[in-house]
């Protein structure tokens, strides 16, 4: 194993998974919010409440679509740089990978498209059915890797025959405690990720004075209530995740409190019990993504606990301009939060790709460095241009604000058409 190869290849995949992880959570959480609004649009029969659909249906379909594309191209990459993961463990993480890409490729974007394409041609309540089936199997899909991420983290249910991982308890891979602690804290993530990012829009257009005054009023109170229920629930599942670290992962507990005497012991007893080698990793990466991580929760948190209070007051929704600029200051935050939770959680494994099974250096595959060097220009480069590519369009939309041509705008013929379109522009009120 050449030490360059396995340097490069590492900082490959932290940087493709970091990335399509960002799109992930802004469309798990956007998407639940859309299903919700239509839910609600379905029922009411207002036109304002479909409006409301299109305009953030609109951003979702945006994300999901540049998400989709990281996705694929983040597995290439895996498959190419880590072909000794495979080999060793895919008799048991193989079937996660499996169901989740049908859920996802297969199911998720059939019934998006039903959804995208049938809004005036599907009747209402089929229409509503297929995005929160979208809604339901995105979830499913985040399960089935956070499945495979728990085995990462702590393998349980598995055997060996002939030197290779197999699955000996599905069962025991599917409630692994490493992968639904995860799960609750990702979906929580998401939700907050599309608060921060529906009260930041909103923001925006009411420090412009839009209006749309009633619109973007309507999507910042949403995004201010959700925000706040979503950051205790992603509390409350780290909270758990940090109590079971010193069980699953005691040296990366260790590390992260910074106790040195509890390093020194934990790394003369896996010295003893896997061979000669290095056991603790990084503390650098592994205290630096926590710390990351709890400081974005505590600027979240008064964030939070202010908006809802503020919120409150209908004056202050439309203009109190002062917090309309920390709501648009703050959208980044949430992704500082998962993107330094991601580091802490996966740095601080090191140097095992499969907990006490299987080292990283062992797990990657026997390519040369000037490949990995070539691997790693082409995939960082496609991701930053997708990167640029969906800052620039949400970026776009959500100055555009909920104008009548993007999602569900029925371009049938006139006279095709059963009546007016519900979600046809309404009469703008001013200040």
């Amino acid at each position: 194993m050449n030490q360059d190869v396995l340097d490069l290849a590492r900082l490959q995949f932290a940087l493709t998974a970091g990335g399509h992880f960002l799109f992930v959570a802004l469309t798990l959480g956007l998407v639940t919010v859309v299903a919700v609004l239509q839910t609600r649009a379905t029922l009411s029969r207002k036109p304002l409440h479909a409006r409301m659909v299109r305009f953030w249906g609109q951003l979702y379909v945006i994300n999901y679509a540049v998400g989709i594309v990281t996705g694929l191209v983040m597995e290439f990459q895996f498959g190419m740089a880590w072909s000794g993961l495979t080999h060793e463990a895919g008799n048991v993480l193989g079937a996660s990978l499996a169901v989740e890409t049908i859920v996802a490729f297969f199911v998720e974007s059939t019934f998006l498209g039903l959804w995208i394409f049938g809004w005036n041609r599907l009747g209402r309540w089929a229409h509503l059915a297929a995005i929160w089936i979208v809604c339901l199997t995105a979830y499913l899909s985040a399960y089935w890797i956070l499945v495979s991420n728990g085995f990462l983290n702590h393998p349980v249910g598995y055997g060996s025959e002939n030197g290779e991982l197999v699955l000996d308890d599905p069962v025991a891979v599917l409630t692994n405690p490493s992968a639904l602690l995860a799960f609750g804290h990702v979906l929580a993530g998401a939700l907050l990720t599309a608060g921060f990012f529906m009260a930041g829009v909103s923001a925006y257009h009411l420090f412009r004075r839009t209006p749309e005054w009633e619109f973007f009023g309507r999507s910042l109170r949403i995004g201010v209530f959700l925000s706040a229920p979503a950051l205790m629930a992603a509390a409350v599942f780290g909270g758990l995740q940090f109590g079971v670290l010193a069980t699953f992962q005691p040296m990366k507990s260790a590390v992260f409190s910074g106790k040195a005497a509890e390093i020194a012991r934990l790394q003369t007893e896996m010295t003893a019990r896997f061979g000669p080698g290095d056991y603790v990793p990084s503390e650098a990466w592994t205290r630096g993504g926590g710390l990351v991580m709890l400081i974005a929760f505590a600027l979240m948190m008064y964030l939070c606990f202010a908006g809802v209070i503020l919120a409150c007051f209908k004056k202050v929704v439309f203009r109190f301009r002062l917090w309309h600029l920390a709501l648009m200051a703050a959208v980044p935050l949430p992704y500082l939060a998962m993107i330094g939770g991601w580091v802490f959680r996966e740095a601080g494994r090191q140097p095992w790709v499969v907990y006490g099974l299987l080292r990283t250096e062992d797990a990657v595959s026997d390519l040369s460095p000037a490949t990995m060097r070539l691997s790693l220009a082409v995939f960082t480069t496609v991701f930053v241009l997708l990167a640029v590519l969906n800052a620039w369009l949400l970026t776009r939309h959500a100055r555009r604000g909920p104008v009548e041509s993007g999602l569900g705008h029925d371009e049938r013929p006139s006279g095709a058409a059963d009546g007016p379109d519900p979600a046809d522009a309404l009469p703008a009120p001013r200040y």
